[in-house]
Order: C-alpha cells, then sequence, then structure tokens
C-alpha cells in the first residue's frame, strides 16, 4: 500500500477511464515488448498487468457474475509512483481481463492539493445506503484512502478516507462530492477494509477496518451510509510489530464448517518484520460483537525464545561492550550504562524485558555514537532480539562511521592557526579573512571548517568567493564533507579548478549535516588544481560548508545516518535491522544459520542527528527457533503481501489474494515492461487444530480447469537413493502433487526449475520438521542483496508423511504443505530453458509415495 494528473479533476466529476484522458509525470521509462507473454519472466497463470507497476490488490468484489480486481498501479512506469487504480475483471478468478484505468490519481478542487488513489476496498451497496445508485440498480462504492500531496495548509501530508462510486459495474467512478469522509488529520491512517454487519442484536450497519500504521493499530468504525462514521474500537499492537501495520480484513469463518462455531478472522499485513523477512502478513482469530474484536492467539510479547542470552542489559552495566559516545556529548547516546527504561525529554518508552536495555536517547536525538560487543561464536540458527527507536536503514556502499578516506589532507583540514587568507586562501565579496576556518556551523564536521554563513556578516546573505591556493593533482580522487544549501545556475557550489575552468562541481543537500563528496579527478592527474567555492546565493540556506578536503587513490564513502543493530561477521556487516520510528521494542529474528561456526560481533550504530535519530535495543537471545514462529502466518514465504478478501463472494466463500512481492527487492526484479504480480486466489477455511482454529488455504478450485490431464506424469511409489534423481518430466508451468516419508533420510524433497547446474529446492529436514524453499541457486539471485533466501516454517508430519501440492509457473512457486495448513510462496527466477523436476535425499534413502506432475494451461497472455 504504501509507497499525481495535471487534469483539474472537481471532486464529483466523472473521472475518465483510459489512461490516456489525464497527464502524469512519468517516473521510470517504458520498455516496450509486443507480445508480453514472450517475456521470460511472464507468468501463464498469475495476473500481472501488461505494463507498468503493480502492488496491493484493491477493490476485490464479486457483482453480477464478475469478479473484480482492482490494485495498486502506476499508469507511467514500472516503479512505484503515481498511484491510481488499476482495473481487471474475471468470471471464474482465473482468466483475468484487463480493464481500462479506474480511478486516477489527480487534483482535488484545491489547486494545490494532489490526491494518490491509495489501498482501499469496494463493496456493492445492495440497498442503496449512500443513495449513489438505486435499489434495482445498486452502486459499486469504492472506500479508498487519499494520500494528499502539495502545499495544501491542513491536507498536504495526510492519509484520509474517501469515496467513488460506479452505476455500470464498475467502468467508471465518480468521486465523491464531499471527500474525504473520514480523516483523523494524521499522515499514516489507510487501507479501508469495509463490509456489512448482519448485527444479531439489532440494526445492520457497514463496518470500517482500518490501520494507523505507524502506531501498528487497526481502528475500528460504524456507518449506515458509508458517509458519516463512528469510531467502535481499535485492536493492537499484538504479536509481529516490528513494521508498519498495513491493509487489515475482519470476516467471519465457521469452523470446519459448522454454523454453531463461528470465529471471526482478522488479518494485518506487516513491512517490514514479517516471519521470513520483509512484508508479510499475520492473522488473529478470536471473536466481533459488532464493536470490539478480542483474540485468542496473541502471544506475550516479554517472553523470550528458548535459546542463550547473549546480552540482556540487567547487569547495571555494559560489561564486554566497547561503548563509543559522542566526543561532543559524553553521556550520549549510550550513556554510562544500560537504561532502565523511558529517559528525559523521550516519549513514553515500552517493550523491553529486565532491569535494563540500550536506550541511545541520552541527551536527546543529537548525540552519535556507536557500542560493539565482544566476539562470540554463531551457534544457533536464529539471532532473536528486540529493537526501537527510529526507522534509518544502514544504506548499502556507505560507511557507519564519519571516517576520511585514506590520502594527503590538503590545506591541513582547515585545522591551522591563523586565517585563510594567512594559508595563501584569496577571498572575495562579503567574506573575511578573519572569520575563517571557523569552528560553528556543520554536524560532522571534523575540526575547524569553511563556511560561509560565518563567513562574512550578512549570514546566509554573504555572497563572494573563496580560492585555495594551487596544488598539484597527485592522486586519483579528491574526498571532501559538504553541507549547505543547494541552488540552480551554479550559484552556490565547490568547484575544482584547473587552468582557470571548473571540471567539478557540487553543490550541498539542504542539510546541516556534512557528508562525504567524492571527485574522480583522474582525467588531469599531475596537472595544477584549485579549490574555489561560489556563494552568490541569499536567503534560507544561502551558504555551504566544507571541510576536511582528501587527495588519495580511494573514493570517499558517503555516510549512512542509520540507526541500526548490525551482526558483523569477518569484518563485513551480514544482517542489520532498524527501529520503525517506534519507543516500543519489537521482536526481530535473525537467520544466521549461514555464519555458523564463525566469530561475529553485534555492533549498535546511531549515526542520526535527526528526528527519531536514536535506536533501543534488548535482549539478544541465540536459538534455535525465530521468535516470529509462534504467530500465526498467513503464507511463510517472502512473496505474499497487502492479502484481503473478496467482498460479495458466491456461496459464501472466503477467497483471499496477495501482492506476490516483497518490499525488500519489489522494486528491482528483472522483469521488463511490468513489475508486480498478484498470487493465485486462495480459499481459505477455519479448521480446528491443537493450538486452536487455524486458516487453512487452497488455491481455488477454477484453478483444476487448466490442468492437461492428457500430458500427466504419474511417477510410481519408489524409494529415493542418496542423491539426485531427475524425472523423465519437464516443466515450468505445472502443478505437482507429491507424498513423502522420511524413511532414513535426514533431508529430502523436491527441485524445480532445474537444469544441469541450478534449481528450487523444496525440502524437508526430518530432525527439525522444517519445510522449506531454497532459491539461494535458483537462477538470477543477484539483482538485490535481500532476495537471495531460505524460507522455512515447521510442518509436522501426518501419519508419518508429508503431502505437497506446487505451482509452478515460470517465476513463482507456491506450496501447500498438508492439504493447504502451510504455505510458502517465493518469487524465483531461473535460467531461461531451466524446466527439469527432479527428487533428492539427503542422508539416507527417503520413500516417494506417489507424485503427479500435470502441466497446466496457460490462462493468461496469450490463452
Amino acid at each position: 500500500m504504501t509507497r499525481r494528473t495535471k487534469a483539474l479533476l472537481s471532486l464529483g466529476t466523472v473521472v475518465a477511464l483510459t489512461a490516456a484522458s489525464f497527464a502524469i509525470a512519468t517516473n521510470a521509462a517504458r520498455a516496450t515488448d509486443p507480445d508480453p507473454a514472450t517475456q521470460q519472466y511472464r507468468p501463464y497463470l498469475h495476473y500481472t498487468p501488461k505494463a507498468n507497476w503493480m502492488n496491493d490488490p484493491n477493490g476485490l468484489v464479486y457483482h453480477n457474475g464478475k469478479y473484480h480486481m482492482f490494485y495498486q498501479y502506476n499508469p507511467e512506469g514500472t516503479l512505484w509512483g503515481n498511484m491510481s487504480w488499476g482495473h481487471a475483471s474475471s468470471t471464474d478468478l482465473i482468466h483475468w481481463d484487463e480493464q481500462p484505468l479506474a480511478i486516477p490519481r489527480g487534483r482535488g478542487e484545491n489547486e494545490h492539493v494532489i490526491e494518490e488513489i491509495f489501498s482501499g476496498s469496494v463493496v456493492v451497496d445492495t440497498l442503496n445506503t449512500t443513495g449513489f445508485g438505486t435499489v434495482q440498480n445498486p452502486p459499486l462504492v469504492a472506500i479508498y484512502t487519499s494520500n494528499y500531496t502539495g502545499d495544501h495548509p491542513t491536507l498536504a501530508g495526510k492519509q484520509a478516507q474517501s469515496l467513488a462510486y460506479s452505476v455500470d459495474d464498475g467502468q467508471n467512478w465518480t468521486k465523491y462530492g464531499s471527500n474525504p469522509v473520514l480523516n483523523r488529520n494524521t499522515s499514516s491512517f489507510r487501507d479501508p477494509k469495509v463490509f456489512w454487519y448482519d448485527n444479531p442484536s439489532g440494526a445492520d450497519y457497514w463496518v470500517m477496518a482500518a490501520v494507523e500504521a505507524d502506531e501498528r493499530r487497526v481502528l475500528l468504525y460504524k456507518s449506515t451510509n458509508l458517509k458519516d462514521w463512528n469510531y467502535l474500537s481499535d485492536f493492537g499492537p499484538a504479536n509481529a510489530i516490528g513494521g508498519q501495520w498495513e491493509c487489515p480484513d475482519l470476516f467471519p469463518l465457521a469452523v470446519d464448517g459448522n454454523p454453531d462455531n463461528v470465529k471471526w478472522v482478522l488479518a494485518v499485513n506487516i513491512n517490514p518484520g514479517a516471519v521470513a523477512g520483509g512484508s508479510g502478513g499475520q492473522y488473529f482469530v478470536g471473536t466481533f460483537n459488532g464493536t470490539i474484536f478480542n483474540a485468542e492467539n496473541i502471544d506475550p510479547a516479554d517472553q523470550l525464545p528458548p535459546g542463550n542470552v547473549l546480552a540482556g542489559f540487567n547487569g547495571g552495566n555494559y560489561s564486554g561492550w566497547n561503548v563509543q559516545n559522542d566526543p561532543s556529548n559524553s553521556s550520549g547516546p549510550w550513556g554510562s550504562a544500560p537504561a532502565s527504561g523511558t529517559l528525559s525529554g523521550q516519549q513514553a518508552m515500552a517493550g523491553s524485558i529486565g532491569a535494563g536495555l540500550v536506550n541511545g536517547f541520552h541527551g536527546g536525538d543529537a548525540p552519535v555514537g556507536t557500542m560493539e560487543s565482544a566476539p562470540f561464536t554463531v551457534d544457533k540458527d536464529y539471532l532473536n532480539f528486540l529493537v526501537g527507536g527510529g526507522m534509518h536503514p544502514q544504506e548499502p556502499g556507505k560507511q557507519s562511521g564519519n571516517q576520511a578516506p585514506p590520502g594527503y589532507l590538503l590545506f591541513d583540514g582547515f585545522d591551522y592557526p591563523g586565517t585563510l587568507t594567512q594559508a595563501g586562501w584569496q577571498l572575495t565579496g562579503d567574506f573575511q579573512a578573519a572569520l575563517n576556518p571557523s569552528t560553528s556551523g556543520g554536524e560532522f564536521a571534523i575540526g575547524k571548517r569553511i563556511n560561509t554563513f560565518e563567513g562574512g556578516p550578512n549570514q546566509d546573505n554573504n555572497v563572494g568567493t573563496i580560492t585555495s591556493p594551487e596544488f598539484y593533482l597527485t592522486n586519483t580522487n579528491i574526498g571532501f564533507l559538504l553541507g549547505g544549501g543547494s541552488r540552480p545556475d551554479d550559484q552556490l557550489q565547490v568547484e575544482l579548478l584547473v587552468g582557470g575552468v571548473p571540471v567539478r562541481k557540487t553543490s550541498g543537500t539542504t542539510s546541516g549535516d556534512l557528508n562525504w563528496k567524492n571527485w574522480d579527478v583522474s582525467p588531469w592527474y599531475g596537472q595544477i588544481a584549485r579549490i574555489r567555492i561560489v556563494d552568490n546565493a541569499t536567503g534560507p540556506w544561502g551558504h555551504l560548508t566544507l571541510d576536511n578536503m582528501v587527495l588519495g587513490s580511494e573514493p570517499a564513502k558517503a555516510r549512512s545516518s542509520e540507526t541500526t543493530v548490525n551482526l558483523v561477521v569477518n569484518g563485513q556487516t551480514v544482517r542489520t535491522a532498524s527501529g520503525a520510528n517506534s519507543e516500543r521494542l519489537a521482536w526481530t529474528a535473525w537467520d544466521v544459520s549461514a555464519f555458523k561456526g564463525s566469530q561475529a560481533t553485534i555492533r549498535i550504530v546511531d549515526n542520526n542527528r535527526g528526528g527519531w535519530g536514536h535506536i533501543l535495543a534488548d535482549e539478544f537471545v541465540s536459538s534455535d527457533t525465530s521468535r516470529l514462529e509462534p504467530h500465526d502466518w498467513l503464507d511463510w514465504g517472502r512473496d505474499y503481501y497487502a492479502t484481503v478478501s473478496f467482498n460479495n463472494a458466491p456461496g459464501g466463500k472466503r477467497i483471499m489474494l496477495g501482492w506476490m512481492n516483497n518490499w525488500d527487492y519489489g522494486q528491482n526484479t528483472p522483469t521488463t515492461t511490468w513489475r508486480g504480480t498478484m498470487a493465485l486466489p486462495r480459499e481459505v477455511v477455519l479448521t480446528q487444530t491443537p493450538a486452536g482454529p487455524r486458516l487453512r488455504q487452497q488455491v481455488v478450485s477454477q484453478a483444476d480447469t487448466l490442468k492437461n490431464t492428457a500430458a500427466t506424469y504419474t511417477a510410481a511409489a519408489q524409494d529415493i537413493a542418496p542423491g539426485t534423481t531427475t524425472l523423465p518430466v519437464t516443466g515450468d508451468v505445472v502443478q505437482i502433487d507429491a507424498e513423502f516419508s522420511p524413511g532414513t533420510a535426514s533431508s529430502f524433497g523436491l527441485k524445480v526449475l532445474g537444469n544441469a547446474t541450478e534449481s528450487t529446492r523444496i525440502g524437508y529436514a526430518t530432525a527439525t520438521q522444517r519445510l522449506s524453499i531454497d532459491r539461494t541457486n535458483s537462477g538470477n539471485e543477484g539483482f538485490h542483496p535481500a532476495f537471495s533466501s531460505v524460507e522455512d516454517a515447521r510442518v509436522e508430519l501426518i501419519n508419518g508423511r508429508i503431502r505437497l501440492r506446487l505451482y509452478v509457473d515460470r517465476a513463482s512457486v507456491e506450496l501447500f504443505a498438508q492439504d493447504g495448513l502451510t504455505t510458502i510462496t517465493d518469487q524465483v527466477f531461473p535460467t531461461a530453458g531451466a524446466t527439469d523436476i527432479s527428487v533428492f535425499s539427503e542422508g539416507g534413502t527417503a520413500r516417494l509415495e506417489s507424485m503427479t506432475v500435470t502441466p497446466l494451461n496457460r490462462a493468461m497472455w496469450g490463452g
């Protein structure tokens, strides 16, 4: 969900339905391909748009014999942006017809505000409670989030709920003239899912479930007309709270079909913080009385996972840790000992365990520093810990400190005694020799610096130039710290002059923080050069701050403004986590199995002086299991997110649909003219388990119509000898049904989308009873560092066997175990022609009890 048209679309105006009817600034160049079916990773079974970016499913509804799927869509590029509602329809949930754009991003009545169309739902207003249609022709009503941008004094930066309606089966939409209909005046209130509540005690009404995403709360409201809403109650935070809560869905299900035993399910998607990393969905089972939802499967947040506590910070000191507080603030950010709770000036903190924790708010947000544990040996599969504070992730390619690159320090780093003029610099205009170098202005400066704000009498209105003495370019890079403003037309910049001509130039970023910049000066190696600061800018941010110029062979690395907890192995950060802009600590679980036996340290970094510039951490526990595992997850894979259900589905069925992607790498997937795929629609039911009622999921039965039964391959029951056995069947669009028993094997399973060197591995580990999809050698895994992964879940054998159903579709695997009690969904991007299917066994002989491989006919793009 999270993540603009020049046409003046008045509220209450019919929105045209073609992308050509409005202009949106493109944010990504379009590729061209005349036949979408020829693209290597274009699925044959799963819905994708013919072109451009797609994410969350929205407005899922059945009406007049058709299923309608709306979705978050960028009509102008293959990256997230320009959020509008795309539209597709189907009579069977499998064959989808892409429709014209439904609700485009545009301007409201006030030309200074832009309304982006974020996620929401669609209902059939059968009783015409809105008055938008008639009882004979009830309207479809979309309830969606308006994300307001621009410079409007009250709406800009806010999210609120709005209405649009259609009286022609979703083909044309009219925005309600009094939008928004529900506004809390906050910036993360979104994703309304609305349903009609049959009230057993009186009059029926509409119920809305929406989220305050940053607060990890689902808010419930009621209405009799979809226009006027009254608050009912809210739910959360609970269970997984390590990221924003999004796309809620609340619905009833009969346990094992028993109408006398109905429970309510609340699905809540989370990003990041899901069990497999990044985006995912959790769910709660409980009761709803029309006002309050009470969950029965909440895990106590203060319960440590089983394992070895590496650091709990409960002994009153930082014993064993190397603590580096900010030199400019000796008490901050970590203090001299662990904090016992909330610090002075801090919002109320929650979620820590025991007597102490790392609280990086000593001295407020401004102090920076690091602290690092003593080395330890990674000896278990998971490292669990609590984290909170600011959301400032570590940025790839940047340094977590503020270290200058190696090399010759030009001009003695400005830390010499005397003035710039005495050091050979030339000053013009307002700049005065006695005022620079300066000790004022600019965070992260190293000692004295040149600051054009301080360099004359007029502060930001100082104008002139400051030019260095000549020097020889005896190396290939000049790195330097730079802060201050940004201006067009060369009014405000630092220049490298060679022969009196600027050959390199850089401006500030409208920030007081100095950060490292770098010039490749190799084309002028051996020549004479100067540095010139040009400040012809006035007004706010009309200054530059320059420090610590280094001439060397290595480029300067920009500083990451992070607040992070990191696992460091062999000097490299191999795992990293940040807070979620919350003072509530949440459990995070790192899969560290790949580093077992290695020496590691935990490094906590606060390198941010701005808002939420602090980090909280507590209770590092080395464990055999993830602390997130006890929660109930819609899917255990990396690619099943923003999942919501269809309203008004025939036969009272509950059919859910998710976006088959992950925000960790979703904008980098290696597709061409399009990006974004929907998972196959799933029918979900509640079934009784020893832990209580839990969801069971199966792909909708309509998918059976795709089977090419004439070409089905059936394998005889057989032992699987140690090693890999390639089967006499191939395919990259197939349904596989298989049943195994372990025999003497330590692990066994299937490999799909394979060739001689790679495959996607579906394996079961006998000792730990864990089922996994391993895509670390699945083809193209290098397009993003977060993609290569193994996803797993505990799955108990039933009568000594495990039953699997797989849907393999060119670039994805959807795995359903034990008749859908556990699902794992992953994208994969195999090498062209990788269609081998094989079975394997390790550590002994496993038994293949049965297997069928059924080719599936194309459902999308070419029939």
